[in-house]
């Protein structure tokens, strides 16, 4: 079966972008436009909207993006199950998770995976991390690794990697520019700069500490991204609240310091995410079972 249009679909309706969409599927953009042609007369609607500036998905892009994941997704799994060498799985998994995470933890994951496994290629995403549980559950992932959120969508499935504090970290020197009050009380924090998450399990952990102790806190910036906290933080800008495995990671991590703050903030759980159906397939459950906790525990 020659899939190939299928994969191209996908491409564009990931990227949106022709350009981009023709070099990921190692085709020029006209033949990349003549497939989505042919692929839009044998569907027998248009699968997305073009002008000279944006491309979009339309209605029924949308339905058969639905349809060219499932389709995609049983012709792995046949394939494997057909297979005469079960230990010879091929296939393609995708994989979303931050660029911290990446060199985290994804090095150590994907070491002994790609031993184990070598015709298995891996299609791997990185960005904000606050998108990386609804790419899962929109399935526009198979796999993504992030922090745990306090209750865990149904149908989706949770495999323990690393523990992380959420720590609060001030400036080691305020580089020229009038040194930053550190809180010493309740009452000092209302006049501290802090810098936060637009969103995300971070925000909520902190809007609930401050709640706590009932607290109207100076926000100084929100922030989509930590590591962008630390780079603000380390200028003088203000207080940040992130995940220590960030700081760990940071190259700014010798210019910053974490503060005692009681109480202390709940930590993250990271982990794999994935929904529980896809377990089935058996390059996903082959992934899913080479994790090894005990490799990647992480304070």
């Amino acid at each position: 079966m020659d899939n190939r249009s299928l994969h191209q679909f996908l491409t564009l309706a990931e990227t949106l972008h022709f350009g981009r969409a023709s070099e990921l599927a190692h085709v020029s953009p006209s033949t990349l436009s003549r497939a989505i042609k042919q692929l839009e007369q044998k569907v027998g609607a248009d699968l997305f909207q073009r002008d000279n500036r944006h491309v979009s998905l339309t209605r029924e892009g949308v339905l058969f993006l639905d349809y060219a994941r499932e389709a995609l997704a049983q012709w792995e799994l046949l394939q494997n199950q057909l297979s005469s060498n079960r230990d010879a799985l091929q296939g393609e998994i995708s994989i979303y998770c931050s660029v911290t995470a990446s060199y985290s933890f994804l090095y150590d994951l994907l070491s002994a995976f790609r031993r184990d496994h070598p015709k298995i290629e891996i299609k791997l995403h990185t960005g904000d991390p606050e998108s990386a549980i609804g790419r899962v559950q929109s399935g526009a992932e198979e796999l993504t690794i992030a922090a745990r959120p306090d209750t865990l969508p149904s149908g989706l499935a949770f495999k323990h990697i690393a523990t992380s504090a959420l720590v609060f970290i001030a400036p080691v020197s305020a580089n020229g520019v009038e040194p930053l009050a550190i809180p010493a009380s309740n009452q000092d924090w209302t006049d501290t700069p802090m810098i936060l998450s637009e969103s995300g399990l971070a925000r909520k952990r902190i809007n609930h500490w401050f709640k706590q102790k009932r607290i109207k806190p100076k926000i100084y910036a929100q922030v989509a991204g930590h590591e962008a906290i630390v780079s603000m933080v380390c200028l003088g800008f203000g207080v940040g609240v992130v995940p220590r495995i960030v700081l760990d990671n940071s190259p700014l991590a010798q210019q910053v310091r974490i503060l005692t703050v009681k109480p202390e903030l709940d930590a993250y759980q990271v982990g794999l995410f994935a929904l529980e159906k896809t377990l089935k397939n058996p390059l996903i459950h082959a992934f899913w079972s080479s994790v090894s906790q005990a490799r990647l525990q992480h304070r």
